[in-house]
């Protein structure tokens, strides 16, 4: 058993390490499309930022760690990985639409909003994880 663990840990690493640069990237792009500073925000202990940052993050991990489950090549979670990062910016630009002042209230703390944008986040990653089996 522990032989055959060790002889996939460098798999196990190498997904690991895309998945980790891919949330990171996709925070990187996240955070600067925001006209906020989410982590900012959170440092002085705005919810309603930690709330919205939080849904968003999950929301791509969700798709990314489906991806991980059934690619066969760290291209496939890299191409995939990109893909459901560009449908949660979407995702955001949609709620910004459908609230107009979102980018008011999200500083101002207002949870419903953020909370609204979290669970948009949501469901839109685990709807993207759910079309990225195959």
């Amino acid at each position: 058993m522990l032989p055959k663990m060790l002889s996939m840990l460098p798999a196990f690493l190498a997904y690991f390490a895309v998945a980790v640069a891919l949330i990171a990237a996709f925070l990187l792009v996240y955070v600067n499309v925001t006209p906020y500073d989410e982590v900012a925000l959170i440092r002085q202990g705005n919810s309603a930022a930690a709330i919205s940052l939080s849904g968003a993050m999950l929301g791509f991990a969700m798709p990314v760690a489906n991806v991980i489950a059934h690619s066969d090549t760290l291209g496939d979670l890299a191409a995939w990985g990109a893909i459901a990062g560009v449908i949660q910016i979407l995702a955001y630009l949609v709620a910004r639409f459908a609230l107009p002042h979102l980018t008011e209230d999200i500083p101002a703390g207002k949870v419903a909003p953020a909370t609204f944008l979290a669970a948009l986040s949501l469901t839109i990653g685990l709807t993207n994880a759910a079309c990225m089996t195959y």
